[in-house]
């Protein structure tokens, strides 16, 4: 079982057999992190050209007898960093040591994980973006040199005492690199980024899910919830549990795509995926706005939502689409949002883009 030390959990990957997190409860008392989450590298989709430099990486590592180096990996939510930092510490034969930015508050927290860590551990730090700055500056010394800096007392009479730490790695995961400080990126040995996924890769991974939760589905309507699933495999396991729900509750617990159709509908979801507030967004822009261009502040005041819950979870998915456009004066709805939402387009505008 996990154990808990503080702002810690530590789980031991030496023993593990390669489905025991899979087989140790049900589903829905685990939830997907642990119950869809992918084992093994065959079992990863999608992300082809990260997942072979990593390989590289670890074999490498392996070869010599080494801990790999620091790795940052980046990309917006739900797209498979966290499984990454898994995977691994399971390819190094590791145990992978979780915490988080925001669990870290003070520099004893930091101090009490790193004396604690034994030899080639992995230290996976998430939200590694939402870590204070003094945190940081403790972090240079123990990712550089593997030394822990500590101030013993204040004014004339304090001291310093250097620790030695153990080999470690640390894997850190941020959905916004640009607020990590240029010191810390850039004593990451190896830095990737996650791109959103095809609907063929989402399709592959919803077909796994299906078979995990021991689930009949159709193609065709692996391929209506793919589509639906904002190109993120954590959205789209998430849509294929509440159909799968809507499907033993009024059909024979078959997933087929009018069962699919149906369900996605109930959820105010439509066959692109986009959610009420990504419509509410589109709607106000061209309605309160005429198209645009206008400013995050005014937007987020029009439609009542957090200017972070814009910029880092529907914007990026409504520019993937082609919905929405950045401009130096602001977001810009393009004719195709226009033509999804079913509003006549202006017949002149000159800021108005494909």
């Amino acid at each position: 079982m996990p154990r808990k030390d503080g702002a810690l959990v530590t789980r031991d990957y030496k023993n593990a057999m390669p489905d025991e997190l899979e087989t140790s409860a049900k589903p829905e008392d685990r939830g997907l992190d642990l119950a869809l989450r992918p084992q093994r590298w065959d079992e990863y989709i999608g992300q082809g050209s990260v997942k072979e430099n990593l390989k590289i990486l670890i074999e490498a590592a392996r070869r010599r007898g080494e801990p790999i180096e620091h790795v940052l990996i980046y990309g917006p939510s739900g797209l498979g960093k966290t499984t990454l930092a898994y995977l691994i510490a399971r390819e190094m034969n590791a145990n992978i040591r979780i915490t988080s930015g925001p669990a870290i508050e003070r520099v004893g927290d930091l101090a009490s994980i790193l004396t604690n860590l034994m030899p080639r551990d992995i230290l996976f730090v998430d939200e590694a973006h939402r870590l204070n700055k003094m945190i940081e500056e403790v972090l240079y010394p123990a990712m550089e040199s593997r030394t822990l800096d500590i101030i013993i007392g204040k004014g004339p009479s304090a001291r310093t005492i250097q620790l030695e730490l153990p080999p470690f790695t640390l894997v850190a995961a941020t959905t916004r690199i640009g607020l990590l400080s240029s010191p810390l990126r850039s004593r990451f040995g190896a830095t990737y980024r996650l791109d959103f996924y095809t609907p063929d890769d989402i399709k592959k991974i919803l077909a796994r899910s299906a078979k995990l939760l021991k689930v009949s589905a159709d193609d065709d309507a692996l391929s209506f919830i793919a589509a639906s699933s904002r190109f993120t495999p954590r959205v789209a396991n998430r849509l294929l549990k509440r159909v799968r729900d809507y499907a033993e509750v009024h059909g024979k617990g078959i997933i087929t795509t009018p069962l699919a159709q149906a369900a996605l509908k109930l959820l105010n979801i439509d066959e692109l995926g986009l959610e009420e507030t990504d419509r509410r967004l589109l709607d106000a822009i061209i309605s309160k706005f005429n198209g645009g261009p206008v400013g995050l502040q005014a937007l987020a005041a029009a439609c009542a939502e957090e200017i972070d819950t814009i910029e880092e979870v529907h914007e990026p998915f409504l520019m993937q689409l082609g919905f929405i456009e950045r401009t130096p004066r602001g977001r810009l709805a393009t004719k195709r949002a226009y033509q999804h939402l079913g509003i006549p387009a202006p017949a002149q505008n000159a800021q108005l883009t494909l």
